[in-house]
């Protein structure tokens, strides 16, 4: 069996005369950091005073002593090294690296076995910055258009940490995954590629093995998955096997039944019965497939798992921290649970972040989240020539076979945004036939994928109609981004098409109060106050929250009522979206989130800021993305109760509804009964007497069925009679939790405990709520240690914690 050893300790980092203790894997920043030699570049605004470290060259020094190993071959192995690096064995250079996505494995032998007993010999990684290799590469192919000014399309590396209209610019460098020496003899598994299929009740696993050998002779691949084996021996370089598993249990994405894994391993046999090398990973069993069908709208877009169509709640993720090196097992299981516990089945990952670690996979498989991955192409023209497109190729094959044995893995796509950008941001003239990546989209990595992994559709791009036929964005076909609604329109609008998919949509908002507090300290918190600018990284960003809010409030002058509005303002634009296009469902079969997560501490699109904190948008989420959805629709000139039932059993329910006055009286009610089979929409009309007056500001229309609750309102908030809002607040201690009671006394339109603002620990099990008269509510916090929360004290607290819609 092949000999392992991690190379994680005694590593220095090194520029020009300084030097410091470095941490393997890591990056330079958080060596830096460690050593308190820079500022945290997420506080205030030092993010300016670290740029200098993207522009520097650095190198990582450590020794390794004689191995005395008695295998034929040791080769070191980097799985992550960003980016352009020189790497050196004694002052020998044995390899060069210019992608921070692939693995890279080079032949130490000859060099470890001529070191002296008891000597040692310098390992060094020398890294060129990621500016100088990037200009320079656009030197020699020629400049191409982006969406932000940085070279990052000339350099295969995390494209974000050049910054993004939500995160910053910090150009990082380092050994940011594990390096390690491997020692083995004879042979060793070089690739393993498992195909997973299911034909009827059966699940097959079809293992395609690469191996690497230093002789000749025959080798035998011994397969199991779960208690079922198979065995060949072979001679050359390759074989296959597969593994028949009956009566195998069906991975099914969260919702729609378990998620059973498999142990599977594949060992490598010599002829002497010695085993060479171990593979492991856990398996699930399932089909998927992309139907792209033409109907009467156009082409569709539905995700087939298993043969049940399914509705995609999804969100976009981006990477969870700007150095990703810090990014853990658990920080990953963190993030994804939070995910799931908002309704979302799928998990979109970027084109402009990074392949994730195998952690985050294995925590999708474990919890049913599908995964639609994308290669690594963000809004920019990618050129199609050397060095890059062997890269590209290299990159995209050795991606595709480490993620490949994830059930959860259900879709790749081509790229981000560039398709769209091609036809739509004056590339096409302004790059005068020079190569721009299509040849990657439609032609590279399709093929790629198809030989690797044919066992998962492909889609050239996000968004994308399916050929140049059609738009790259256009609604009616394949994927759809909804951007125009966001950067120039009130939400409402969305309101105004039905796309067949809506891959990105989204609502900007500021994180939590406390996050803002400790990034910002000492600052007073206003909207166009220095710091808060600067965590905002969107063009006009605060401007654009700012027109949003005045479509339907009066913009207010203090930073509490603005941060509690624009919350709101958020939660409210993807809801209105969501509820629309799952009410068209089967038309639209899917909505993904802009965006899950953040990378720092920002206003952005998130659900989830930068310190982890939840923003009513999450909660607002879980409400949008549950297996029941009751709410309001206009169709046809008409209002209809819809009742979106996603969950696998028919939903046959009675809705009492409410003509209401802003006052809280009843002026009319009555029960219409709604019938939705599984995984479908049915809608009532709204009867004649309970449709509120056209144009009021005092009428109002409530719809509650099975603890569930849609409002309709005929006019916009600032244009409505609110009541000044008035509740009486009570709060128990109950071991952890402090539950606080809120009971309203008036109309209470979208309630919000803020409860960071009671401590930085605290959080709500509740965001947005609405309240009639006499109505109450039990909001549980966490993390709040008042001794006596029923106190004068204690309540006067919650109460100034506590938010709602005022009259405007």
């Amino acid at each position: 069996m092949k000999d392992v050893t991690a190379l994680t300790e005694g590593w220095t980092l090194r520029h020009e005369e300084a030097a410091l203790p470095a941490q393997v894997p890591g990056c330079v920043h958080t060596d830096l950091l460690a050593a308190g030699r820079i500022p945290d570049p997420f506080i205030g605004r030092n993010e300016e005073e670290v740029a200098w470290i993207g522009r520097a060259d650095w190198t990582y020094d450590t020794a390794l002593g004689p191995r005395g190993s008695a295998h034929e071959r040791t080769d070191l192995v980097f799985e992550g090294l960003d980016t352009a690096a020189e790497i050196t064995l004694g002052g020998e250079t044995v390899g060069r690296t210019r992608n921070m996505h692939r693995t890279y494995r080079f032949d130490v032998t000859r060099r470890l076995a001529a070191v002296a007993e008891g000597a040692e010999i310098p390992l060094s990684v020398r890294l060129t910055s990621a500016y100088t290799e990037a200009e320079a590469v656009r030197a020699a192919l020629g400049d191409r258009p982006n969406s932000y000014p940085e070279p990052f399309q000339f350099i295969r590396k995390m494209a974000c940490s050049f910054g993004w209209d939500w995160g910053p610019t910090l150009v990082t460098a380092g050994i940011w995954r594990p390096v390690r020496l491997e020692h083995w003899s004879t042979a060793r598994l070089a690739e393993v590629r498992p195909l997973v299929t299911v034909d009827g009740t059966t699940g097959r696993a079809e293992f395609r093995i690469d191996v690497e050998r230093t002789g000749g002779g025959p080798l035998t691949a011994r397969a199991r998955v779960g208690s079922r084996t198979a065995t060949v021996t072979f001679h050359g370089d390759g074989t296959a096997l597969a593994v028949e598993v009956p009566d195998a249990g069906l991975w099914w994405p969260r919702g729609y039944g378990e998620q059973p894994l498999y142990d599977a391993e594949v060992e490598l046999i010599g002829e002497s019965g010695a085993v060479l090398d171990r593979w492991e990973r856990r398996l699930g069993f399932r089909t998927v497939t992309l139907d792209t069908t033409p109907d009467e709208h156009g082409s569709g877009f539905t995700l087939v798992v298993n043969g049940e169509r399914i509705f995609a709640r999804g969100v976009n993720w981006i990477p969870d921290d700007v150095f990703p090196s810090r990014i853990t097992p658990e920080r990953y299981r963190t993030r994804l649970t939070q995910a799931a516990d908002a309704g979302v089945d799928l998990v979109r990952v970027w084109g402009g972040g990074i392949y994730e670690d195998r952690a985050f996979y294995e925590v999708c498989d474990e919890l049913g989240l599908m995964v639609w991955q994308d290669f690594l192409f963000a809004c920019a023209a990618y050129p199609e020539e050397q060095p890059l497109r062997s890269e590209i190729e290299a990159e995209a094959r050795d991606n595709v076979t480490r993620l490949m044995p994830h059930p959860s893995l259900v879709l790749w796509n081509g790229n981000n945004e560039n398709l769209w950008g091609f036809r739509d941001w004056e590339w096409e003239q302004r790059l005068a036939g020079d190569s721009w990546g299509e040849g990657y989209y439609l032609g590279v990595l399709p093929r790629i994928v198809a030989e690797t992994d044919p066992t998962r559709p492909y889609w050239a791009g996000s968004p994308w109609s399916g050929s140049w036929d059609h738009h790259p964005n256009d609604p009616a076909h394949g994927t759809a981004h909804s951007w125009e609604v966001w950067n120039r329109a009130d939400y409402t609008d969305y309101l105004e098409s039905v796309p067949r998919f809506v891959a990105e949509f989204g609502w900007q908002a500021p994180p939590a109060h406390a996050t803002f507090r400790r990034a910002l300290p000492g600052e007073e918190l206003r909207p166009d106050s220095a710091g808060v600018l600067h965590h905002q990284k969107a063009e006009d960003g605060n401007g654009k929250l700012e027109r949003g809010l005045a479509h339907h409030f009066a913009v207010p002058d203090d930073y509490d009522r603005w941060h509690y509005l624009t919350q709101v303002n958020q939660a409210r634009a993807v809801a209105t979206g969501i509820e629309h296009w799952r009410s068209h469902w089967p038309r639209c079969a899917g909505t993904v989130v802009w965006q899950l997560n953040d990378c720092w501490p920002v206003t952005s699109w998130a659900a989830v800021d930068g310190d982890g904190r939840l923003k009513p948008l999450h909660h607002e989420l879980r409400r949008v993305y549950a297996d029941r959805l009751l709410t309001v629709r206009e169709r046809d000139g008409r209002l209809v109760v819809a009742a979106v039932n996603q969950s696998g059993a028919a939903w046959r329910t009675d809705v009492a509804l409410w003509r209401m006055t802003a006052d809280g009286r009843t002026l009319a009610e009555a029960t219409v009964t709604v019938s939705a089979a599984a995984r479908s929409v049915a809608c009532a009309e709204v009867p004649e007497a309970l449709l509120p007056e056209a144009g009021s500001a005092k009428e109002f229309l409530v719809a509650d069925a099975d603890g569930l609750r849609a409002l309709h309102f005929p006019v916009r908030d600032k244009e409505f009679a609110y009541p000044v809002p008035d509740y009486a607040v009570d709060a128990v201690r109950r071991g952890d939790r402090v539950d606080v009671v809120v009971t309203a006394r008036t109309l209470v339109r979208d309630l919000l405990l803020q409860a960071d603002r009671l401590a930085p620990t605290a959080a709500a099990d509740r965001g947005l709520v609405t309240l009639l008269p006499g109505e109450s509510v039990v909001i549980g916090v966490r993390g709040w240690d008042a001794a006596d929360p029923a106190s004068a004290d204690g309540l006067a607290e919650v109460r100034s914690a506590l938010f709602a819609v005022e009259p405007a």
